[in-house]
């Protein structure tokens, strides 16, 4: 697992290099840019909430707040339930991940099935995606071979074609079996009142084509002023992402099926998700709701391609799920209160993020809110940090340190008569003593002269 997350973040991290510089001269111009015009519109939520959802009326579309994740998977029920749909396909969301709605859908008797080839394969193993974009990194081909051959879709065959031509087969019926489809969205316009899809695969458009109900859920952080700025955004989710010029697929919806029209949803309803998004808007690291979602900043974090999405014990991971995971998570802020120290705060997140989200700033926000307000799950004051950091603050203590460690010249920590860390020291060979020579380095370099 470990060998697939590594190869695929980094393949996907030099794309978006490659991208970027083969067509554009100034790079940063656009985040730069991308950045001003999400976090203009997070300040004026309020107007831009009220916008979007009368121009979503004019089209026939119904509009529904939810508060809350539950909120949200009920209203998604009531409105199945109202349309006696019994089984409904979806695009790629990772909201629904965020609010377990395929869960909660089959404990009330409707099937859901998910139509992006890596949600499908997550789903019918029973897993749950480890990057936002690319759900089964975590996965070789082996082992999607594997679980087709298992769900009775062909004998076993790793390769690619033959993958993507069984899921092809398997999910052209459900397409035409299901009552209702259910896609996320990209960006919502609130001009237009148009959502917008990018997708490789083109499941979005099959999961409307035959269906008679269309839902829509997604965070209010997702709204775009203009329709203009869908072409900077397009861009750069494109490259940032996966290191194209743009996306296979690109769609703007702006109602159900009108008069005329031979195919399409009839009824379509739009799901505007809160789940503490306002509260996040309230805080001092708000600037993580202009995140769109592309990846760019797992692809290029070491510890998420070490580590991978599930050491980060929630819907979304590496540096972008250090930050808003503890934030979603409101009162239980402490049980994830660590997740801000899994980096090594290089800055890579912040170069590559493609609307200027200064990631290393908040998770240091983030790391001072965990010491005063849940110090032991976060780890301050605990050894071995809480010693470090007593040793750091006093510098005649950290001198003195230093000259016992020259002085001893120990090779390794056996040396001390502590069990553990003689246990600890068996499996592992730690380097020399190369410290203590810093000071003497600098008091020579200060007399010389210049």
């Amino acid at each position: 697992m470990q060998s697939s997350v590594f190869k695929m973040a980094t393949s996907l991290a030099e794309k978006r290099v490659s991208a970027f510089q083969r067509d554009y001269t100034d790079p940063d111009r656009l985040r730069r840019l991308a950045g001003q015009i999400k976090q203009h519109t997070l300040e004026h939520l309020d107007h831009y909430l009220e916008l979007v959802e009368k121009q979503f009326r004019k089209k026939g579309v119904k509009v529904h707040f939810a508060s809350t994740g539950d909120r949200c998977n009920q209203i998604v029920l009531d409105i199945l339930q109202q349309n006696d749909c019994r089984k409904i396909v979806k695009s790629k969301s990772m909201l629904s991940e965020e609010t377990e709605l395929n869960s909660f859908l089959s404990q009330h008797g409707v099937e859901s099935v998910e139509t992006d080839l890596g949600e499908l394969i997550v789903q019918l193993d029973n897993d749950h995606p480890s990057h936002i974009i690319a759900p089964i990194i975590h996965k070789s081909r082996r082992e999607m071979a594997q679980c087709f051959e298992r769900e009775g879709l062909g004998d076993y065959n790793d390769e690619p074609e033959v993958i993507t031509r069984r899921a092809r087969d398997y999910l052209r019926k459900q397409y035409m079996e299901a009552d209702a489809g259910l896609t996320g969205a990209n960006f919502v316009v609130a001009e237009s009142g148009r959502i917008s899809l990018v997708t490789n695969e083109g499941n979005a458009r099959f999961c409307l084509a035959a269906t008679r109900v269309h839902i829509v859920i997604v965070g209010i952080e997702k709204i775009l002023p203009r329709d203009r700025d869908l072409a900077l955004f397009h861009n750069i989710i494109a490259r940032s992402g996966t290191g194209q010029r743009l996306t296979v697929y690109n769609q703007f919806i702006g109602g159900p099926k009108a008069n005329g029209q031979p195919h399409g949803p009839q009824e379509m309803h739009v799901v505007l998700v809160d789940n503490r998004r306002t509260e996040v808007l309230a805080s001092n690291c708000r600037e993580i709701l202009r995140c769109i979602r592309c990846g760019a900043c797992q692809n290029i974090c070491p510890v998420y391609r070490q580590a991978s999405g599930f050491a980060y014990r929630g819907t979304y991971g590496g540096p972008v799920g250090s930050v808003l995971s503890p934030l979603l998570a409101g009162e239980n802020f402490g049980e994830k209160a660590d997740l801000p120290k899994a980096s090594s705060l290089c800055g890579a997140c912040r170069e590559v993020c493609p609307v200027d989200i200064p990631i290393p700033d908040l998770l240091l926000r983030l790391r001072d809110k965990g010491k005063r307000e849940a110090p032991k799950k976060s780890g301050a004051g605990t050894p071995p940090m809480g010693i470090w950091a007593t040793m750091a603050s006093h510098p005649a203590t950290w001198n003195a340190a230093l000259r016992l460690g020259y002085a001893l010249n120990i090779p390794h920590a056996q040396a001390f008569p502590i069990p553990a860390l003689q246990a600890w020291c068996n499996v592992r060979k730690l380097p020399p003593w190369r410290g203590g020579k810093f000071r003497q380095w600098m008091d020579d370099r200060k007399d010389s002269p210049k």
